[in-house]
């Protein structure tokens, strides 16, 4: 009877020095610390790495897992264009010489470009140039970006702005506080435990559906009460000396409002809370409940206008100066010395204006919170509504409205094809595709969000 064959059939094998051979053994040391096995053959252990492996041709030398691009004609290695950019963007590798690769493009000569992050770190070397540049520079020094024709695209930086921004900050909500963002937590955490869909629709207790309602609503303001005893006890104890809510409709007021000016702003964000909330606003408009609650949960969205138009101080609206205090500054193909040199002209811009409009009641901290939740709609609208814009122009120069030039350019679409639930032929599908994508830029542009005209009408929620 032949011997049992060995488990390490290869010592040059990483797992060679856990064998079970060398498990069962008194030695311990070559376990714990495998080094040389007896027969001489170096052994790997479980944490260390295993001999470097070429990378698999065609393939990038740094990264292995994408195809190369480019040939650095100094290194002799492939890139691909990531990884070209990432070891090429500083020292003398900057100035290596570099090609395409066959099938990559033109093959033409070219030195390495350094990448967006070199730049940054380069021009972080160099003294801020802009300390030494007068503060008397004019305003029209920031650059206005990337030209567009966008549906309702703000003014340009020196040209008068007339009524453009006392229209537009009627539907730009106010930008939260930090103290409101603490009420926002407390209204997000009372709508996680409130159990207010699952109860309303419940027949039982011998209730109406207005009285639950109605119990709903005062459990959940009993629920934030108490988150805000537990957070703030000075002001949470106010809510709690008389134990009416009807007193206290301001406070709950205000949460509610934060919530919807919150959403308005951040359409991502309160995806499974914002639901429960609006049934509860328009529950609570319902005249039975009104009489029962004997307060109303909905005030109008805190905008730029009406903050200013409370202060008389819509003139700011009116101000040349406000395009460039609001202006979205654009990084891409910049150097980092104009970015900021712009950025040192908008704040100039923005405390200029907060000392001209300040009065009594309307402090500079909150005519800068008005300023900069006008700049944040400006990012809001390039990055949602001009997406929009871009796809109708596309639309309209690449597809005919009523007839396909041939099977690739047809937008036809028939039921049971590629998960298409309808038939259309291309002329309706155009149409169909063009008044989606307008109604979805109306809906941005328009009025900022359809939930927020409407919820400004408390008359007109329903349940």
């Amino acid at each position: 009877m032949t011997g049992a064959p060995s488990i390490v059939e290869d010592s040059t094998k990483p797992s060679a020095a856990f064998s079970l051979e060398t498990i069962l053994s008194n030695d311990h040391e070559a376990v714990e610390h495998p080094g040389t096995l007896s027969n001489g053959v170096s052994a790997v252990g479980w944490d260390e790495e295993g001999a470097a492996t070429q990378a698999a041709e065609g393939y990038c030398v740094e990264c292995e897992d994408q195809p190369a691009q480019l040939l650095c004609e100094t290194c002799s290695d492939v890139y691909c264009e990531v990884c070209f950019a990432a070891q090429h963007r500083k020292g003398t590798r900057r100035q290596h010489e570099s090609k395409p690769l066959p099938g990559q493009g033109k093959e033409k000569s070219t030195k390495s470009v350094p990448s967006d992050d070199a730049t940054r770190e380069d021009s972080m070397d160099i003294e801020e140039d802009g300390a030494n540049e007068s503060d008397d520079e004019e305003w029209k020094g920031i650059a206005p970006g990337p030209s567009s024709e966008m549906l309702g695209a703000q003014p340009a930086i020196g040209v008068k702005v007339g009524e453009w921004f006392v229209e537009r900050a009627k539907y730009i909500p106010l930008r939260l506080t930090l103290i409101e963002r603490k009420y926002l937590r407390l209204l997000e955490a009372a709508l996680n435990v409130s159990e207010y869909t699952d109860k309303i629709d419940t027949i039982g207790f011998g209730l109406s559906k207005a009285k639950r309602i109605v119990q709903q609503i005062r459990e959940l303001c009993a629920i934030m009460s108490g988150l805000l005893l537990a957070a703030d006890y000075k002001q949470g104890q106010e809510l709690f000396t008389d134990r009416d809510f009807e007193s206290n409709a301001e406070f709950y007021q205000s949460i509610f409002e934060l919530g919807r000016r919150h959403k308005i702003m951040n359409p991502d964000k309160m995806r499974t809370t914002y639901g429960k909330l609006i049934y509860l606003l328009q529950d609570s408009q319902s005249h039975d409940v009104k009489d029962l609650l004997n307060f109303s949960c909905v005030r109008p969205i805190k905008t730029v206008y009406s903050v200013l138009e409370e202060y008389h101080a819509t003139d700011l609206l009116r101000d040349d100066l406000i395009t460039a205090a609001t202006k979205e500054i654009y990084s891409e193909g910049r150097s980092r010395r104009d970015i900021q040199r712009d950025i040192k002209s908008k704040e100039r811009a923005i405390e200029t204006l907060a000392a001209r409009y300040e009065r009594e009641g309307l402090s500079q901290e909150k005519l800068r919170q008005c300023l900069y939740s006008i700049g944040d709609n400006h990012a809001f609208l390039r990055a949602n509504r001009d997406p929009c814009e871009r796809m109708i122009s596309y639309l309209k120069e690449y597809f005919h409205p009523t007839q396909a030039k041939n099977s690739k350019s047809s937008l036809a679409i028939r039921s049971g094809r590629d998960g298409a639930r309808l038939s259309h032929d291309h002329g309706k599908q155009y149409a169909y595709v063009l008044q989606s994508l307008t109604l979805w830029r109306e809906i941005l542009h328009g009025k900022g969000a359809f939930s927020m005209s409407c919820l400004n009408r408390a008359s007109d929620v329903v349940s």
